[in-house]
């Protein structure tokens, strides 16, 4: 990572307590860029001893930052903000380089990352508490909320930045501290930011990093340990029931945000060539490695084969290529497990009976590379209708009635987005009522916004991030009684 214009960016230890860390026996783990296969450098590889410290930090932190004024700890996350978007370029860089994704989108991401500190500095300022009627005349009654304490995040590997700050960003607000556990993959984007924290004016402790190459002796302490109360987590769903086990016995609060199968359902009344742009921008973006990624496309049979064609002719013009040159769209899967899914899922399509309309294969560009694919004569007892994909392959379905989408879409236990295309303003109410999903695009491809509550239901996960709700997650209630006040 030469290239960088800020180099003290590129981080190769924890950041626990506000000081740059080692692991205590002094192992690393290497991390790849998965476009070249290339060493990007090596991390300190966490531990038991390093995520007890920065839990022992945040603990320690605790008192001072959730008294500090709201408007103060709202400052130093403006700051925060100024010096993410200000990097932003090198921020690009670093993502693209362990993640893999084009250099649009990953500075894309990375402002995006910036808004959530935007968000919810400014929602900070806004934590209220109540008062209400008591029963006697002799006492006042108030509702307050004050922060839940030391949280931890484990956050995904394909938006590295977006999803720390997405949980950060509220902790801090909400005046928790924080120990962030990034995914073994992208762990270089997590300790940028921190270094980007540290220099903003984060106090000592307040907010921590520890990588690691194995996760499950990290997530065994930050989901065991009694003064961490609350685990915010995004992955699979079979990982989320292990930290809900996990996090029983302390009966920590948790967020999850969990597995997906997203349905794009398009009517006969919908605008297709609207509707095929909404189709890129949400099956295709990240290379179809984002949660809310369109997994099933269901289409009305009417309008089936022009939908098909077009969307074919569409990916026609999407360029495959390493996430750094000039024009690319689709960059690589982050690891060879990652497509070896996808080709099983295509394959078995195949050979139940779905057709491969385009792509379907590797790319010539690199090992980790798939071409845009279109399968069509997908039926739903097909693996590839039931599991999330997770690259880029669009399953297609045929449907005839607007009950029969509304079926399809919801014969999954995931529940996380959905999307439909229609220009019928009954129809747009009915199936947006329908769908069993916490987000539904109506005529969209795109959903994420700081200012909107996401998250899902059904086997998705559970509690929402960004929004007004998502500060709520990071903050108890308390019930004050104030007796004696009679004259």
């Amino acid at each position: 990572m030469t290239d960088l214009v800020k180099t003290g960016l590129l981080r190769k230890n924890a950041f626990i307590g506000g000081a740059w860390r080692s692991s205590a026996d002094g192992t690393t783990f290497e991390v790849s860029n998965p476009a070249t296969g290339e060493l990007i450098g090596s991390v300190a590889n966490c531990g038991v001893t390093e995520t007890r410290d920065a839990i022992d930090a945040a603990h320690t932190a605790f008192g001072h930052w959730a008294t500090m004024p709201a408007a103060a700890r709202a400052e130093i996350m403006f700051k925060w903000r100024d010096l993410l978007v200000s990097n932003a370029d090198d921020l690009a860089r670093l993502l693209t380089a362990e993640m893999g994704k084009p250099l649009a989108e990953a500075r894309g991401e990375v402002l995006y990352g910036a808004s959530y500190l935007t968000w919810f500095a400014e929602e900070a300022k806004r934590i209220y508490g109540e008062t209400f009627p008591t029963a006697g005349t002799d006492s006042r009654a108030l509702v307050l909320r004050q922060p839940v304490g030391v949280c931890a995040a484990i956050t995904p590997w394909n938006f590295p930045n977006a999803m720390l700050m997405r949980k950060a960003a509220a902790a801090l607000a909400a005046g928790c501290t924080l120990v962030a556990k990034p995914a073994e993959d992208t762990p270089f984007s997590a300790l940028a930011v921190a270094g980007l924290a540290d220099e903003a004016g984060v106090p000592p402790g307040v907010f921590n990093v520890v990588p690691a190459a194995n996760p499950v002796g990290v997530g065994d302490i930050l989901t065991s340990d009694p003064r961490v109360r609350k685990v915010s987590f995004t992955g699979s769903t079979e990982v989320g029931r292990i930290l809900l086990r996990q996090s029983a016995d302390t009966i920590k609060k948790v967020s999850m945000e969990l597995g997906g199968n997203a349905p794009f359902i398009v009517f006969e009344d919908a605008d297709l060539d609207a509707a095929i742009e909404g189709a890129i921008a949400s099956k295709f973006r990240n290379a179809g490695q984002t949660c809310v990624c369109s997994n099933r496309f269901l289409v009305q049979e009417s309008v089936a084969d022009v939908f098909r064609d077009k969307l074919i002719n569409r990916l026609s013009e999407l360029k495959v290529d390493h996430g750094d040159r000039e024009g690319a769209v689709i960059g690589p899967l982050i690891n060879e497990s990652a497509l070896l899914k996808i080709e099983r899922l295509v394959r078995e399509a195949s050979d139940a009976g779905a057709c491969i309309q385009s792509g379907g294969a590797r790319s010539d560009v690199g090992n980790l590379f798939y071409l845009p694919t279109v399968i069509d004569r997908v039926q739903p007892e097909m693996s590839i209708f039931k599991e999330e994909i997770f690259g880029p392959v669009a399953a297609l379905i045929s449907f005839e009635s607007e009950a029969d989408a509304v079926r399809l879409a919801n014969q999954t236990e995931y529940g996380l987005a959905a999307y439909f295309y229609t220009q019928d303003l009954g129809r747009a109410w009915r199936v947006g009522e329908a769908l069993e999903y916490g987000m539904v695009g109506l005529n969209t491809g795109l959903l994420s916004s700081a200012s909107a509550p996401f998250g899902g239901v059904k086997q998705s996960g559970m509690g929402r991030e960004g929004s007004r709700h998502g500060l709520e997650d990071y903050l108890e209630l308390k019930y004050f009684l104030m007796g004696g006040l009679g004259t």
